[in-house]
């Protein structure tokens, strides 16, 4: 609720500057408000953005994980010490939620629960992987854990390269495709400077043609993002293990 209001607050101060800026340089109410909802949507990318790269932060720190694990056990600590230690000595970004896992597991005692909880907070099949490993580990003795988490730490690393990999090729292409959309309207931006095309674009004719450009500007934007978009590997393991 508060991250939405938060948002909400941001486009608004974005659209307003937005709306009063173009104002004063055209003289325009229409060509105004056409930049104002524009500079809406691009407030609202930026923020989905910064989610996206706090996703993919996170995603980026679990090989981390499992090294710290491995580490642990190695010392000579037992599973539940090596997961409670990573409040203290795991990735900064994961520290408030092993943090909360600790509390948890001293509270209660009861670590299948504790690492539910972990699932459920994290919702990412890399982090399922791991927790669902650990679990069979704990239920068989636990005898290959440290090859078990070897192997899923191998395999995350791959992933995460390959993706970055693909990430990067695509990267250019978004560029290209955030110009394009961005271009017609900095043109429409600069000409909107003189007084006819300020006149021209407030009438009906012209406000239509604002909101078909906006909504033109739009579709482009979001079909684009769906092709770029990467596949997400599923989560298999969403039960409550016993």
């Amino acid at each position: 609720m508060v991250a939405s209001v938060k948002l909400s607050i941001r486009i608004g101060i974005s659209a307003s500057v937005t709306t009063a800026a173009v104002l004063i340089m055209t003289r325009s109410v229409v060509i105004a408000s056409a930049f104002g909802f524009l500079a809406a949507g691009i407030a609202f990318v930026i923020v989905h953005g910064k989610k996206n790269n706090n996703e993919a932060a996170l995603i980026s720190v679990w090989p981390e994980v499992i090294d710290h694990l491995m580490s642990g056990i190695q010392s000579g600590l037992s599973l539940t010490e090596s997961l409670a230690g990573l409040s203290d000595r795991g990735p900064e970004l994961l520290r408030p939620a092993f943090t909360d896992f600790r509390v948890t597991l001293y509270g209660s005692g009861d670590l299948n629960q504790a690492i539910e909880d972990l699932k459920h907070k994290f919702s990412h099949h890399g982090s399922d992987q791991i927790f669902e490993a650990l679990l069979i580990s704990k239920e068989l003795g636990g005898s290959e854990l440290l090859q078990i988490l070897r192997t899923l730490g191998d395999f995350l690393r791959q992933d995460l390269a390959l993706r970055r990999e693909i990430e990067v090729k695509h990267g250019w292409i978004k560029g290209s495709a955030h110009i394009s959309a961005a271009a017609p309207w900095i043109l429409l931006l600069l000409l909107s400077t003189q007084p006819s095309t300020a006149i021209a674009y407030s009438t009906t004719t012209g406000a239509i043609i604002l909101i078909l450009g906006l909504v033109m500007t739009g579709v482009a934007y979001l079909w684009m993002n769906q092709l770029g978009r990467l596949p997400q590997t599923p989560r298999v393991f969403t039960g409550t293990s016993q």
